[in-house]
C-alpha cells in the first residue's frame, strides 16, 4: 500500500500541470489517493483509516474529512501538525540494489543485454520483428519450454505449472511500442502498457473531442490495479482473451468500439477485426500481435462511437452513444467481472413522429462464462431500423436471454444472464421515453451513463435535453458513484469515567509494519542449504492411494525427495494436528478422506520447482469397495454420518416449546436457512521454516496462532520430547482463526522434511493450495419452527442445527454451543433445539472469527425479519418486543446476570436509536422508497450480545540492570506479549 501511494505521488509530480499545491502538500488529489490503494487488502485495520492516511497528502482534502481528531484532542486538529510533504523528495531506486540484481543475474549490463543466460534458463530480447522470427526459426528452437513475455503479468492470473528454459522479451521491438494516428483513428502498439494506453486515449479524446476514447479510458481504469496496469500490456490482455479464455474487459469494450488488430505471421502482416481475431484458433509463438486500431468518433466520422455528437440533416437528427458497463465484486476494479459489456448506437430522431430509431448498433458482452467476448448480432439485427418502444425493448431482452447462456459449470450463471438483460435495459430504456419532437440542438449526453460500478438496477443517464421531465423513479437511478468514500467527519467522544481506558492508542508495532520493516516468517533469510517444500494433496474425496510418482518429463526440476507417511521416524506418529477432541493425520494413509488432504511433500532446491513438481505429481487411486463420498449436509443426514458432541458442551432447552406453540396466534413451520463456508483470506498464507539444531533438536518458525500446540504436535510426529522442539512466532500475517489448528499440518510437515533430510526446509503455500487445504468457516443448515403473537411477541422457537465439520473434528464440537448462545440474544419464550455435527468428505472446517457466534446472530436476525414480514410490520418493532427483560435474561443467560443493574442492553438500544434519529430516518427512507422505482434504501438496527469471560492471566515482570522494566503477559496458546517498555523512576 505504501509503494502504491509513493507511485501515485511520483505520478502526480511528473504531471506538473495546474496551479502549485498548498505548501506542505503534493499535487495528488483525494480521488487519486483513493485510487492508489484500490485492490489492496486489509482485513484488520479497515479501508477508511488507510484511505485517510493516503488522502492526507492531497492538497484538496478537508482536514476534518481525515478523522485525525480521533487521535488529537478535541479542537486540537491543525494542518501544521501534519508532516510537510516536499515535492521531489521521493527517492530513486538505490544503486546498491541495482548492483545486487545484476550480480544475481550473472550479467554485466542488465538493461542492454540481448541474451541473459543463467544456469537454468535464458532470456532473449530481440530488437526487431525480423530478429524475433530468426530466433524462433533457429535450430536450437523447437517451441517447447519457451514463454513469450512483455510484462508477464499473466503469471498472476495463470499460475505456471510448466518449467520454462527460455524466455523471449518483446519490449524492445519498436513496432510493438509505436503509437500513431490518422483520420481513421489511433494505432497503438501491442507492447504498450495499459496505463500508457489510458493516457493516450485521454489525450487524443481531448484533442479531437472524441468521447469514446474517454469512455474506454475510464473503463480501463477498472482493470486490475494501478501498479499492474503499469506493467501489463494492451496486446497481452487481448492475447490472453483470445488464447486462454481470459474474461477481459478490454476485449469487450474494444469489440463494441469497432476496433481491429494487425498480426504478423510468417507469410506477412494480417489486418483483421477484433471480432475475427477472437474467433481465430489460439495464438502460438508463430503469430505476433503488432498493434490495435481504435477508430475515431468525431462529428466528421459517423462510423465511430461517441457519447455526445450531433449530426443534423434536413429531415432527421442523428446522435451517437457509447456506454460501458461491468458488475464485479469490487466496484473500483482489481476484480474479474461477473459480466462486462459495451454498447454503441447511432440514433436518429424522426422530426415528423418524434420517435427514436436505431440506425447502427454494436452490443458486446463478455466475462459471462463464454470463450471470449461476443457481439449479440441477433439482438442488433432485431433492433436496427425500429423505433424504440417498450414492446420492442421487451422483445430485445427476450432475444438476448437466448444468447447470453453461460457454459456449464460457470458460477452465478443465472445472475450473469440477468445482468446482461439489465444492462441492455439500462442502455435502451431512456429511448422509449423520447416521444417528443427534438429541436435542432437536442443531443445525447452521457454525463453518468457509464455505470462501470456494476449497478444493473440503474437506468442509463443518456438523456435528450428536451426530455428532462422524467419521472423521479427513473431519475433516481441515473447517477452512479465512482468513489467508495465521499465525505465524512469522525468525532470520538472519550468517556472520563475509566481513564486511561478508552483513549485511542497507537499499536506498539505500527511503525515497523507500516514501513515494511516488520519481519514475518517468509521474510527470514533462507539458511545455507535451505530446501523448499510443497504439498501433494488428494484430488479425490474418498479413495485408496496406491502410489505417488513424479512427472518423469520434469528432468530439469531439481527434486530432492518426496516425503510421505513412510518417512515418519520410529517412535513418531502420523499426527498433523491435535485438539482436545482428538488428533488428525498429517498424511492420508492409506485412505484419503477428502480432496485437499495432504498425501506427501515434494522437496526441491527452489520454491518454484517444488510447486511445479507437486502440481504435476501423478497419484494413482483406487475406489473399489468404497462407498460414495459424503459431500453435503443432506447426504450426511441421510447416511447418519455424525461426530459425537460431548453433552457438557450443549446448552439446556428452555421452557415447553409445544405448549407455547399452542398459545401462538401465528406459526411458521420448517423454515430453512443455509449458510455457506467462508475462506480466511489472510494476507500471508500458511508458512513455516524448520531448521535442524544440535542434539537432535528442531527450531521451527511458524506463522501460527497456537505455537504451543505446534510444539506439541511436531514433537509427537517426530517422536521427540517437547523440550527438543522450539517453535518461534514473532507475528502472524493475518489469522482470523485460520492460523490456529490449521497451521499445525504445515509446521509439522516442514519439520518432518527437515528432520528427514537434515537440512533446513521452508514452505509457503500458494493461494490456491491454501484455499483447498485450509477449509474455512463451517457451512450450516438451520431449520426452525416458531410461534408468535399478532403484536410480534415470540412464544416459542425450535431450531434443528446441522453443521458441516468436514473430514475431522478439529474444534467443531464448540460450534453448537457458540451458535446457541448467540441465538439466545432474544427472548424466544420457550426454546428447544437439536444439533448435529456432520462428518463429510470435504476439507476440515475450523474456527473462524466469531466461530458459531456470527451464524447464530445472523439466524436470529433472519427469524426476526421473517416474523416481521409475515406480520407486515417494521422488524425493529419485533426486535423491541423480544429483547430480553431481566426476568427472561435469568432464564436464557443465568450465568451472566449478577444483578439487575448489570443488564443495560435495553437502555443502550434506546440510547442508540435516539442518538441516530432512527425513527426520523426510517420515515425519510420509506418516503424515498415509495417514489423511487430503481433505487431502494434501508436502515438496520441490530443488537449483538457476546459473553465476556474474565480469567486470571499469568504475567512476568523483569527489572533490568539499566533500570528498564520489561512486562510480558501470557495471552493464550503460548503467546507472550510485550505491551510496553518504560523506565523505572
Amino acid at each position: 500500500m505504501c509503494m502504491s501511494l509513493v507511485a501515485a505521488l511520483a505520478g502526480a509530480e511528473g504531471k506538473g500541470s495546474g496551479p502549485p499545491p498548498r505548501e506542505g502538500f503534493s499535487r495528488l488529489t483525494s480521488a487519486d489517493a483513493e485510487r492508489a490503494v484500490v485492490g489492496n487488502l486489509c482485513r484488520c485495520t479497515g479501508y477508511r483509516p488507510i484511505a485517510d492516511a493516503c488522502k492526507s497528502f492531497a492538497a484538496d482534502v478537508d482536514l476534518e474529512d481525515l478523522g485525525l481528531n480521533s487521535f488529537w484532542k478535541k479542537g486540537d486538529a491543525h494542518v501544521d501538525k501534519l508532516p510537510p510533504y516536499k515535492e521531489g523528495s521521493i527517492g530513486a531506486f538505490p544503486e546498491f540494489l541495482k548492483a545486487e540484481i545484476r550480480a544475481s543475474l550473472r550479467i554485466d549490463k542488465c538493461m542492454s543485454a540481448r541474451v541473459m543466460a543463467g544456469s537454468e534458463s535464458s532470456w532473449h530480447r530481440p530488437r526487431s520483428v525480423e530478429e524475433y522470427y530468426r530466433l524462433i526459426a533457429s535450430d536450437s528452437f523447437d517451441g517447447s519450454g519457451t514463454k513469450v513475455v512483455v510484462g508477464n503479468t499473466s503469471s498472476g492470473v495463470y499460475r505456471e505449472a510448466e518449467v520454462y528454459d527460455r524466455y523471449i522479451d518483446l519490449r524492445d521491438i519498436p513496432e510493438l511500442n509505436s503509437v500513431s494516428k490518422d483520420s481513421e483513428g489511433v494505432q497503438i502498439g501491442a507492447a504498450t502498457s495499459i496505463s500508457l494506453v489510458i493516457e493516450i486515449l485521454r489525450r487524443e479524446g481531448d484533442d479531437c473531442k472524441d468521447v469514446i476514447f474517454g469512455k474506454i479510458a475510464d473503463h480501463m481504469e477498472k482493470v486490475s490495479s494501478h501498479y499492474v496496469r503499469n506493467t501489463a500490456t494492451l496486446g497481452g490482455n487481448l492475447v490472453m482473451a483470445q488464447r486462454d479464455e481470459f474474461p477481459s474487459d478490454i476485449a469487450t469494450i474494444l469489440l463494441a468500439a469497432g476496433s481491429s488488430v494487425c498480426i504478423q505471421v510468417s507469410s506477412g502482416k494480417l489486418n483483421v477485426t477484433l471480432d475475427e481475431f477472437l474467433e481465430m484458433p489460439p495464438c502460438d509463438y508463430k503469430a505476433l500481435l503488432l498493434s490495435i486500431s481504435v477508430p475515431h468518433c468525431t462529428p466528421d466520422n459517423v462510423s465511430s462511437s461517441a457519447g455526445a455528437v450531433n449530426m443534423t440533416g434536413d429531415k432527421t437528427e442523428s446522435s451517437l452513444l457509447f456506454e460501458t458497463y461491468r458488475a464485479a465484486p469490487r466496484p473500483l476494479g482489481n476484480a474479474v467481472a461477473y459480466l462486462n459489456c459495451a454498447f454503441f448506437a447511432q440514433i436518429s430522431s424522426d422530426e415528423s413522429s418524434g420517435s427514436l430509431i436505431l440506425e447502427k448498433l454494436h452490443l458486446a458482452f463478455g466475462a459471462f462464462g463464454t470463450r471470449h467476448a461476443i457481439r449479440a448480432r441477433d439482438v442488433e439485427k432485431y433492433l436496427v431500423g425500429k423505433p424504440i418502444s417498450a414492446s420492442v425493448l421487451l422483445e430485445a431482452c427476450n432475444v438476448l436471454k437466448k444468447i447470453i447462456v453461460p457454459k456449464e459449470g460457470t458460477t452465478h450463471s443465472a445472475y450473469r444472464s440477468s445482468l446482461a438483460v439489465a444492462f441492455l435495459f439500462t442502455f435502451l430504456y431512456p429511448m422509449t421515453k423520447r416521444n417528443v419532437k427534438p429541436a435542432r440542438s437536442a443531443r445525447l449526453n452521457g454525463h453518468a451513463a457509464s455505470d462501470t460500478n456494476g449497478n444493473p438496477n440503474c437506468p442509463p443517464s443518456a438523456d435528450i435535453d428536451l426530455s428532462l421531465k422524467e419521472t423521479n423513479s427513473v431519475e433516481s437511478g441515473l447517477h452512479s458513484n465512482d468513489h467508495i468514500l465521499e465525505s465524512c467527519k469522525q468525532i470520538v467522544e472519550i468517556s472520563k469515567d475509566y481513564l486511561p481506558v478508552g483513549i485511542p492508542a497507537k499499536k506498539v508495532g505500527a511503525e515497523l509494519q507500516a514501513s515494511g520493516e516488520a519481519v514475518y516468517v517468509d521474510d527470514i533469510p533462507s539458511p545455507e542449504g535451505c530446501l523448499y517444500g510443497a504439498f501433494v494433496y488428494s484430488t479425490k474425496p474418498l479413495a485408496h492411494v496406491n502410489s505417488i510418482e513424479l512427472d518423469p518429463s520434469l528432468e530439469q526440476v531439481k527434486t530432492v525427495a518426496v516425503i510421505t507417511v513412510k518417512d515418519i521416524p520410529e517412535g513418531g506418529g502420523n499426527f498433523g494436528a491435535n485438539t482436545i477432541f482428538g488428533p488428525e493425520p498429517l498424511f492420508g494413509d492409506p485412505l484419503t478422506q477428502c480432496a485437499g488432504e495432504p498425501l506427501g511433500i515434494v522437496v526441491a532446491e527452489t520454491r518454484n520447482f517444488a510447486n511445479i513438481a507437486a502440481k504435476r505429481a501423478v497419484v494413482n487411486y483406487s475406489t473399489e469397495t468404497l462407498d460414495s463420498p459424503v459431500l453435503s449436509i443432506e447426504e450426511a443426514v441421510r447416511r447418519c454420518s455424525y461426530f459425537e458432541t460431548p453433552p457438557f458442551l450443549l446448552p439446556q432447552n428452555i421452557g415447553d416449546f409445544s405448549k407455547e406453540m399452542e398459545e401462538a396466534d401465528q406459526k411458521i413451520y420448517s423454515a430453512e436457512v443455509k449458510l455457506n463456508s467462508q475462506y480466511y483470506f489472510y494476507m500471508e498464507t500458511q508458512t513455516a521454516l524448520a531448521i535442524p539444531d544440535e542434539d537432535n533438536c528442531m527450531v521451527v518458525y511458524s506463522s501460527s496462532q497456537c505455537p504451543e500446540a505446534a510444539q506439541n504436535n511436531i514433537a509427537r510426529c517426530l517422536g521427540l520430547p517437547c523440550h527438543n522442539v522450539r517453535v518461534i512466532t514473532r507475528r502472524v500475517g493475518g489469522g482470523f482463526g485460520g492460523k490456529a489448528v490449521r497451521s499445525l499440518p504445515v509446521a509439522t510437515a516442514c519439520a518432518l522434511a527437515a528432520f528427514k533430510l537434515h537440512r533446513p526446509v521452508r514452505m509457503y503455500l500458494d493461494r490456491k493450495t491454501d484455499m483447498i487445504m485450509t477449509g474455512g468457516r463451517h457451512p450450516m443448515k438451520i431449520c426452525y419452527s416458531i410461534g408468535f403473537k399478532s403484536d410480534g411477541k415470540v412464544t416459542g422457537l425450535h431450531v434443528d442445527l446441522f453443521i458441516n465439520a468436514g473430514m475431522t473434528m478439529d474444534v467443531s464440537p464448540i460450534i453448537p454451543h457458540n451458535f446457541i448462545e448467540a441465538l439466545k440474544k432474544y427472548n424466544w419464550g420457550a426454546f428447544s433445539y437439536d444439533a448435529k455435527i456432520c462428518k463429510t468428505n470435504i476439507s476440515t472446517r475450523s474456527a473462524m472469527r466469531g466461530p458459531g457466534e456470527v451464524q447464530g446472530s445472523y439466524v436470529a436476525e433472519a427469524i426476526i425479519e421473517h416474523v416481521a414480514s409475515v406480520l407486515s410490520t417494521d422488524a425493529n418493532l419485533v426486535r423491541q418486543r423480544n429483547i430480553h427483560t431481566v426476568e427472561s435474561l435469568a432464564l436464557f443467560h443465568s450465568e451472566c446476570l449478577e444483578n439487575a443493574l448489570g443488564y443495560t442492553l435495553p437502555s443502550i438500544c434506546n440510547q442508540l436509536t435516539a442518538s441516530a434519529n432512527y425513527q426520523y430516518r426510517s420515515e425519510i427512507i420509506q418516503t424515498f422508497n415509495k417514489t423511487s422505482q430503481w433505487k431502494k434504501r434501508g436502515l438496520s438496527f441490530v443488537p449483538i450480545v457476546h459473553k465476556v469471560l474474565s480469567r486470571p492471566t499469568p504475567g512476568k515482570v523483569s527489572i533490568l540492570n539499566d533500570g528498564f522494566v520489561s512486562k510480558r503477559i501470557l495471552h493464550s496458546w503460548g503467546f507472550w506479549f510485550i505491551p510496553k517498555l518504560r523506565s523505572c523512576c
